[in-house]
């Protein structure tokens, strides 16, 4: 029986240096059947140059997890802009000659739409051009395991419930260390607006080897079913970064889809590279969207308790927090946050 096509969606912004890395751990992998699918965000440095210039042999890639091998290179970049994207304009013969590890896609996007905007416009892409059966949505600051995919894969395939997958996530580096957990599932919190995070900051030593259900699989790292997609939905764009996954992932519930947390399959992951120098941008957004998935679901009776919770707790938590840490900015950026999610405000503020 022929591998399950996979389409991987990687999402690139002014951070090349990582989603090379990412890339090379890749091209590593044991699994047969991909396409890698490099989505530019519109990147203001020289991200389509480097990204070119690696492909070509003349960035080398290292990482503490692999040194760089130079035996798959050339990789054949198949560059198109949004718009050929949008209109399945590509040369998919010539493509299909050529090995997994030695082509990749490069799709430029005019602007930075964000997680949600970005990787939805690469699984349309994926879904019209080149039918995979599942999408992989992978961080640019990630390194994989080289079996990951194989192990994904293998659990998706047991069960024609389950509809997303993902796998154990590890810090890439806490305090000098590659075994500390961010990711073993998730399940939510609905009447706080908050999730149960197991295993989080935990050493991993075992205690989290075993198939679960969950609510939510973490947006670095997902394997979706195409059908999924086709069901459910997209991203909302109107998200652009942050609870877009949690959307999709209730969303797919709802529809009577299984969420299933794989052990077996590792991914490092750097956490929150791409927005660390704007964490104003970051709280505004956690606290706007927050606002926005209740409202979009019509989680009406959890959303009275939300508020509840937000006026009695969580308002005065933020704002001894920030208080503490001297960021009262960064609190009004939380409130303006909360505000603009209650009036249904999506375009006060874009990052460039």
């Amino acid at each position: 029986m022929d591998a399950p096509r996979i389409s991987i969606i990687i999402l690139n912004w002014n951070g090349w240096r990582d989603t090379i890395e990412c890339l090379e751990s890749l091209y590593r992998i044991t699994y047969p059947n991909y396409d890698v699918i490099v989505v530019d965000n519109g990147s203001k440095d020289d991200s389509i140059q480097k990204i070119k210039e690696y492909a070509s042999g003349k960035i080398k890639a290292n990482s503490k997890f692999f040194k760089f091998n130079p035996n798959n290179k050339p990789i054949k970049v198949f560059e198109i802009d949004e718009d050929e994207a949008k209109q399945g304009k590509f040369d998919r013969p010539l493509y299909e000659k050529l090995d997994p590890d030695r082509r990749m896609i490069l799709i430029k996007n005019k602007d930075n739409y964000g997680f949600a905007g970005g990787n939805n416009i690469g699984m349309k892409f994926a879904l019209s051009v080149l039918n995979p059966d599942y999408v992989l949505l992978l961080n640019n600051d990630t390194v994989v395991d080289r079996h990951f995919l194989d192990e994904l894969v293998k659990v998706a395939e047991s069960d024609k419930k389950i509809g997303i997958v993902g796998p154990k996530v590890y810090y890439y580096n806490y305090n000098g260390r590659s075994d500390v957990i961010v990711f073993t599932g998730v399940n939510l919190l609905l009447w706080k607006g908050g999730e149960k995070c197991y295993g989080f900051r935990k050493i991993d030593n075992g205690q989290w080897d075993m198939l679960m259900e969950v609510d939510k699989i973490e947006g670095s790292c997902m394997l979706i079913k195409k059908e999924v997609l086709q069901n459910v939905g997209f991203f909302d764009d109107s998200f652009f970064a942050y609870w877009e996954e949690t959307d999709l992932c209730f969303r797919s519930k709802k529809a009577g889809y299984k969420l299933v947390y794989v052990p077996s399959a590792k991914v490092w992951h750097k956490v929150d590279e791409s927005l660390s120098k704007s964490s104003w941008f970051r709280v505004y957004l956690l606290s706007r969207n927050k606002i926005f998935f209740y409202r979009k679901n019509m989680l009406t009776g959890y959303s009275f308790l939300n508020f509840v919770y937000f006026i009695l707790v969580d308002f005065w938590l933020k704002l001894l927090i920030y208080s503490k840490i001297g960021a009262l900015s960064l609190f009004i950026w939380y409130s303006l946050g909360m505000l603009d999610g209650v009036l249904g405000i999506t375009n006060r503020i874009k990052l460039k």
